[in-house]
């Protein structure tokens, strides 16, 4: 974990081939609330592409380099105190020249907070 304590893993769940539910705790004490924004805590994007990368390591059992980044989309704001809970939808394709693609939906509640795609090689 890049930030650590930012997040816990409450639960991942293999719900299709290729398809994985996970369930985050993050953490709106940490530091990085502090300064994003004060008295106005918001996750920060970059934070949340971590996240996804960090659970995809987890779930292929690899260290990945992300390579790209395609459609994302910041749908709504996500504040740590209002809506600490996550659901990650994660879709986890291995290619033919051994690239990682990840297509993910990030929710709170029934809010979409989060759409991308992203590929990842391994390092």
């Amino acid at each position: 974990m890049l930030l650590k304590d930012f997040y816990k893993v409450v639960s991942i769940e293999n719900s299709a081939e290729n398809k994985y539910l996970v369930l985050i705790h993050i953490n709106a004490e940490h530091d990085v609330f502090k300064g994003h924004f004060p008295g106005n805590p918001i996750m920060p994007g970059v934070c949340m592409m971590q996240i996804i990368k960090e659970l995809t390591e987890q779930i292929t059992g690899s260290s990945l380099f992300m390579q790209s980044l395609s459609n994302v989309k910041f749908m709504a704001l996500i504040n740590p105190f209002q809506t600490p809970e996550l659901l990650l939808e994660l879709d986890v394709t291995t290619t033919e020249d051994n690239l990682i693609k990840v297509k993910n939906v990030s929710y709170f509640d029934e809010t979409i907070a989060l759409k991308l795609s992203s590929v990842y090689r391994k390092v």
